[in-house]
């Protein structure tokens, strides 16, 4: 039995993984998701990571599998860093590189799919936000029923630059090993990116799934069913 601990991605919150929980509590896993401080400008990777560990508490190492998607892929090897686990998973992830910030990677040109990806602006603080619903479902949420889509727009925080900024507090790659999911119709990261980045910095094949940027609302039966399996592999 795994406990699956899910780490959200920018301008969200821990209720995007529950239609994910629901399928892995049917499979017999538990999970555990955060929130993360997004809206809060002084918070960078080291509290994203303490949130994290806090969260965990006593889950022993050999079970817990930590899942980052999107933009919560830069804080699970530092949560891994800190305390043993038993796999990380990046979910259409931004896979980092230690000791650099991630935003050294905003120079590729790669890495966004262009369109409604580039359609957030700041607010007074200088956090990223959606000021048109329909760019952010287009970006995020290709693939989910309509209705679900629209409730999950209505959810979203702002997210405060910091956490891209930071240079990623690791010296190398935890020792735990490393699965990458990649979704071949994202239309936020571009899917070709995330396959370079899985083979050049985590040195492994990714793991394909049909759908767009956010399978854990679209697709959560399916997801279950590859976190699942993940969960028993050796490698």
């Amino acid at each position: 039995m795994a406990t699956f601990v899910f780490v959200h991605g920018a301008w969200h919150g821990a209720w995007c993984w529950q239609p994910l929980i629901r399928e892995l509590d049917e499979r017999g896993h538990p999970s555990i998701a955060v929130n993360l401080p997004c809206d809060d400008v002084t918070a960078g990777l080291d509290a994203y990571a303490r949130v994290v560990v806090e969260a965990m508490g006593d889950t022993p190492a050999d079970q817990a599998v930590l899942v980052g998607h999107s933009l919560g892929g830069l804080t699970i090897p530092v949560v891994a860093s800190r305390r043993p686990v038993a796999r990380t998973v990046f979910l259409c992830g931004l896979v980092p590189r230690p000791g650099r910030p991630f935003s050294d990677d905003y120079g590729d040109p790669d890495l966004f799919v262009p369109g409604p990806s580039e359609r957030t602006t700041r607010d007074e603080l200088d956090r990223s936000y959606w000021p048109e619903p329909e760019a952010a479902i287009a970006a995020l949420y290709a693939d989910c029923d309509p209705a679900d889509a629209l409730e999950a727009v209505s959810r979203l925080r702002p997210q405060a630059r910091r956490p891209t900024n930071d240079p990623i507090p690791i010296d190398g790659w935890p020792d735990a090993p490393s699965s990458s999911i990649v979704c071949d119709e994202d239309m936020m990261l571009s899917p070709a990116w995330v396959r370079r980045v899985t083979r050049e910095r985590l040195g492994i094949e990714p793991i394909e799934m049909a759908g767009s940027h956010s399978p854990m609302l679209s697709r959560p039966g399916e997801l279950a069913d590859v976190l699942a399996r993940l969960a028993t592999s050796p490698d």
